[in-house]
């Protein structure tokens, strides 16, 4: 949680002193959030410095040896769309104290700069440390609690606005009723989490932390309690925690929990031990490791996008999006060690491509943003090339030159046997944002892509065609109106000839649509940027969402809400009789190397996390198979490479 003074620290939350007032938006609908976990499965592939990983009693848990930065987060990427603290929550530790502990007080979470609000502990005490009104720090202490003997302890600190509970090892709870209540308006805006810790060596925890769960808005006790192991009770532990067999003393002897059966209610988990290691029964898997890395491109500039299609007679190829004006774009050939480069095409500030076919001809079109050679990114005008694939020279060769305005898309349709192009015009100049983009026609006389239907955007970032039994749908992603990326998207229908709105939704930078359906139900789901306002800070950890549509309500309704950092594109794609969707995060605020995510459907419970992509400023996802295995590849707009992955099966 928050910061707290003169005390270990198991947990604190801190705000910087330059932070300003913003609207608030009040947290609600949230789920169990497990801090520790978020912590430790930030880099799977190693410890973060200064944590280490110990057993005692059979039972694993992080030692802390020193503070380190990657301890704490923002609050914002737990907190989603939340700038005040919950008015009601618990937390859920489970933790063992040496008996030789430090006398100080030690902090179980905190954060540096002025405290919010801190869980720590001394030999004897428990403090719950929070800012109350006009700034006044509290302290509601818990005395003559017993932690320091070399045992594993479950701790459940229950917070409502008027008392707070301690329920340590399921027995009956301890009540404080303080003489004013818990704040409604503690804003949190700019803070981060610390956990272990202030963010510094004073009241660093010494003992050994276990499980770390921040329950908004319910207790957490009715959940855990009664247990059969009350003193190791779990809501959620971290998997690099949970791999043995709960182990109890009895006498002199240890005595394994062999035949026993464990639920982990949080990951929906049913586990039977073996006497040596928990065997899973039932798992809803949070990771999978059927994801191989299959290959490193190196390319000649960062990448927008990648586009994978079949050429007949020659095989898969991609075509990349390069920043760069220099070396253009390139398009690759897909062989048994993987992607090699084919031919290279003059782009400028290409930020898309988009292939299709008409009859056996096949084309690709291409999004400049820097207009020419001669023209710098900013031009007021672009003009923006189609390719056409020639058979004599098996090259793709210059078709037609259509004028855009820095285009971040085009998508390729038919209706009734006609073929057309949505182009995504972003801005016109460096302020313009809501401007038209363009609907073409393919003119079989002239031979050539004619003006349809003029759609006015705001800095439009991507069309998505789809039909749904005979009606036709374009779906424009609008990121920006030249004041703020909250602005409405819209889903156009086909009516007589053109495109007339459906339905209207709130986004915020949106950047992508991607429709899918499973089964007879059909979806929609928005990739947003990121929140801005006027001159206001930019807020890049923000929920993207999925829609269904309501066939009798004919619209479409929120689906699911899933926390997106900064997601730029979404890639839905299916396995055999499993359905998955693939996240391009690209910026958390503070950094671009993060992880995309992959999520399955899970049926009524929606699409859940099953693994954790590193990327680097990721731009694109494609999916795609080659000789019956299944594979991603994704582009990175902030280093000069792309990675595939290849997807087990097996």
């Amino acid at each position: 949680f928050l910061r707290v003074e003169s005390v270990t620290a198991i947990l604190s939350l801190l705000k910087r002193p330059s932070e300003k007032a913003a609207p608030f938006y009040a947290g609600t609908d949230l789920v169990p959030l497990d801090l520790l976990s978020f912590v430790l499965e930030r880099d799977t592939s190693k410890l973060a410095p200064g944590l280490h990983i110990k057993e005692v009693a059979g039972q694993r848990g992080v030692h802390f040896s020193s503070p380190d930065s990657s301890m704490s987060f923002p609050s914002s990427q737990l907190l989603v769309n939340c700038d005040l603290f919950p008015k009601g929550f618990s937390v859920v530790v489970t933790l063992r104290v040496a008996r030789n502990a430090p006398k100080r007080s030690e902090y179980v979470f905190s954060q540096q700069g002025r405290i919010i609000l801190g869980l720590k502990l001394s030999k004897k005490r428990l403090h719950f440390v929070f800012k109350g009104h006009a700034g006044v720090i509290k302290h509601w202490v818990f005395r003559g609690i017993q932690l320091a003997d070399n045992q594993w302890h479950t701790l459940v600190l229950a917070v409502g606005s008027h008392h707070v509970r301690l329920t340590v090892d399921c027995n009956s709870p301890l009540e404080i009723v303080p003489s004013g209540p818990f704040p409604s308006d503690l804003n949190i805006q700019g803070s981060r989490f610390h956990i272990g810790s202030r963010g510094r060596w004073k009241g660093l925890f010494s003992g050994l932390l276990r499980q770390l769960v921040l329950v908004p808005g319910s207790d957490a006790t009715h959940q855990i309690c009664p247990s059969s192991d009350p003193q190791l009770a779990a809501l959620s532990v971290p998997p690099l925690l949970f791999d043995l067999p709960v182990v109890r003393r009895e006498g002199d002897r240890h005595v394994t929990s062999y035949g026993q059966l464990w639920f982990n209610p949080l990951k929906k988990g049913l586990y039977l031990c073996d006497g040596t290691m928990w065997i899973t029964v039932l798992e809803d898997h949070k990771r999978l490791d059927y994801v191989l890395e299959h290959q490193v491109l190196t390319t000649s500039s960062e990448t927008h996008d990648v586009e994978v299609f079949q050429v007949p007679g020659i095989g898969l190829m991609a075509a990349m999006a390069h920043r760069s004006t220099s070396f253009g774009s390139a398009v690759y050939l897909w062989t048994r060690t993987g992607f090699q480069l084919y031919q290279n095409i003059s782009t400028y500030g290409a930020l898309a491509w988009r292939h299709f076919s008409m009859g056996k001809k096949m084309f690709l079109v291409v999004s400049n943003s820097g207009g020419g050679p001669d023209k710098q990114f900013s031009s007021e005008s672009d003009y923006s090339v189609i390719y056409k694939w020639s058979k004599r020279r098996k090259q793709f060769v210059h078709f037609q030159t259509l004028q855009t305005h820095c285009a971040r898309d085009w998508e390729a349709f038919s209706i009734h046997r006609h073929t057309y192009l949505a182009v995504a015009n972003h801005r016109q100049g460096n302020n313009n944002h809501t401007i038209n983009s363009v609907i073409y026609k393919w003119n079989g006389l002239t031979k050539s892509f004619e003006v349809h239907q003029l759609l006015r955007t705001s800095g439009a970032y991507d069309w998505e065609f789809f039909t749904v039994g005979p009606y036709h749908f374009l779906v424009v992603a609008n990121a920006f109106d030249g004041v703020t990326t909250s602005v409405d998207s819209v889903i156009y229908v086909w009516i007589n000839g053109s495109f007339q709105v459906f339905q209207t939704i709130k986004t915020f930078c949106a950047t992508d649509w991607e429709m899918f359906q499973i089964g007879s139900r059909v979806f929609l789901v928005v990739a947003n940027g990121h929140r801005l306002h006027g001159n206001g800070p930019s807020q890049y950890t923000i929920n993207s969402t999925i829609y269904e549509l309501d066939i009798s309500g004919q619209l479409f309704v929120r689906f699911q809400d899933i926390v997106t950092y900064s997601a730029v594109d979404w890639e839905f794609f299916s396995l055999g009789e499993e359905y998955f969707l693939v996240v391009a995060n690209s910026f958390n605020g503070e950094s671009y190397s993060l992880n995309s995510i992959l999520y399955r459907w899970q049926g009524y419970e929606g699409f859940v996390p099953i693994h954790w992509l590193p990327t680097i400023g990721c731009s694109d996802w494609e999916f795609f198979s080659s000789k019956g295995e299944s594979y991603l590849i994704y582009s990175s707009a902030k280093a000069p490479l792309s990675k595939v992955f290849m997807l087990k099966t097996y």
